[in-house]
């Protein structure tokens, strides 16, 4: 193994997070040209562990330990939201004045895995629709917080109803978005033969609240490059926060790639921009441009503002105002939110891309790196109701030590207090005491609890 002297760890390098000027150029080949010698000490290290002997070798590492003490006082943080300056704007999150019912086909198939499994089982799956467990969720290979239970110790009739709840819960499409993104894991693990670390199982799944058409309840499943948060209440599905990536989402036609037509839509998107438009959009001309701040780039989340316990992280707008968008322009931007928006069933996807639209003149666009694909690049929509992101990042377990489009992270969160449909918790509960249409500020219902 080459070593360099910015590397932090055996894993992450200070080249990631590094200004220089001038432009990142892609790398001309594919990824394959990065990929390390099976007898590397990067990969041979680790050959022959599972996932709980790798977690436990990681952490012996001081970065990863001064960043996992950083995210649990994050996670032991009261929940508030994603806001731009640490205010929750209220009254933005509304349930149909007519009360209606969550859809019953995901409450009979969970309660399906519920009847596979023993006692101790579901136990350990089941928690409360306000347990902070929900904020326990990360997205790297090594295991941080262990909720609910692990895919790959089920077998296969239990594994099979987890799935089945899924589909029932998400649109066709966005079903197969994140079972490609469970099995270009299990094809990461596969290249660099670490299967026992990471592979089409290496994730959580929980259970929160009783299945039912009439309570909320929700589930969560959570591992390597993938984090679905669902909840339904009140006959409102909120998919929220999601994190999806994959290292290589660009698999040379063996695996469909992952985010190419988001990406094509975008940089559709930022070619379209007027001079002026661009003088704003484009906030860095480089994913490592030395004039960002010191403290924008984080050798874990790179660029990505929204990721794992970023539950209440305050993110100012930045870019152009898409108010002064032309018409065809607006159409551009919503056809890349719609994707993002993607798992969400149709009627579910379409009642949340009204919400985003009502907003639409207090959205924003930012964009770092050039517009015409020839670099990586990164990008956020942001407005009351939505963030969403696409970062392209450098090599852990491929050798670029420079962002690329073949390692690809997105979030997607809900501001302002509906990640994890909190703030439509809080007005169902409202509602349900038979308080008045008075609209009320969310209330966190784990603000006074402790993380365990």
């Amino acid at each position: 193994m080459t070593t360099h002297d910015d590397d932090i760890d055996g894993y992450f390098s200070a080249a990631r997070v590094t200004g220089r000027a001038g432009a990142i150029e892609l790398p001309p080949d594919g990824y394959r040209d990065h990929l390390y010698d099976l007898d590397d000490p990067v990969l041979a290290g680790s050959r022959g562990m599972d996932y709980e002997e790798f977690s436990a070798d990681r952490q012996t590492a001081p970065f990863l330990q001064e960043l996992l003490a950083y995210w649990d006082g994050l996670y032991r943080e009261p929940f508030v939201g994603i806001t731009i300056d640490g205010q929750v704007r209220e009254g933005l999150y509304r349930l149909a004045d007519e009360p209606a019912q969550n859809d019953i086909v995901p409450v009979e198939a969970a309660r399906r895995v519920l009847e596979l499994l023993t006692d101790g089982q579901r136990e350990l799956i089941r928690h409360d629709i306000d347990s902070p467990e929900w904020r326990a969720w990360s997205n790297p290979e090594f295991v941080f917080h262990r909720v609910g239970l692990r895919l790959e110790a089920l077998e296969d009739r239990v594994v099979e109803a987890v799935l089945e709840m899924v589909r029932c819960s998400l649109s066709p499409e966005g079903y197969d978005r994140v079972r490609e993104a469970m099995a270009l894991n299990g094809f990461l693990g596969d290249l660099v033969d670490l299967p026992r670390i990471m592979n089409d199982r290496s994730y959580w799944v929980s259970l929160f609240g009783d299945p039912s058409s009439d309570e909320p309840w929700g589930w969560q499943l959570f591992g390597h490059h993938v984090a679905v948060n669902v909840v339904f209440v009140g006959g409102r599905q909120v998919v929220a926060p999601v994190f999806l990536g994959a290292e290589p989402a660009l698999s040379d036609g063996e695996r469909p790639p992952l985010f190419e037509a988001r990406e094509r839509l975008a940089l559709d998107l930022a070619e379209s921009f007027t001079p002026s438009q661009r003088a704003h959009a484009v906030v860095y001309d480089s994913v490592l441009d030395p004039a960002m701040p010191e403290d924008r780039l984080h050798p874990a989340d790179e660029r990505h503002v929204a990721g794992a316990f970023r539950d209440n992280r305050v993110v100012p707008y930045e870019g152009a105002s898409v108010r002064l968008f032309s018409a065809s322009q607006k159409s551009l931007l919503l056809a890349i939110v719609q994707d993002f928006l993607l798992l969400l069933t149709s009627s579910q996807r379409s009642a949340t891309l009204h919400d985003v639209e009502a907003h639409l003149d207090e959205t924003w666009f930012s964009w770092y790196g050039a517009t015409d694909g020839t670099q990586p690049f990164y990008f956020r929509i942001q407005s009351p109701v939505v963030l969403a992101e696409l970062d392209h990042h450098a090599g852990v377990w491929l050798s670029n030590r420079l962002p690329a489009r073949f390692h690809v992270h997105t979030t997607l969160r809900l501001p302002n207090g509906n990640d994890y449909g909190k703030a439509y918790l809080s007005e169902w509960r409202r509602r349900a005491a038979g308080q008045s249409d008075a609209w009320t500020a969310p209330v966190s219902p784990d603000a006074d609890s402790s993380a365990s």
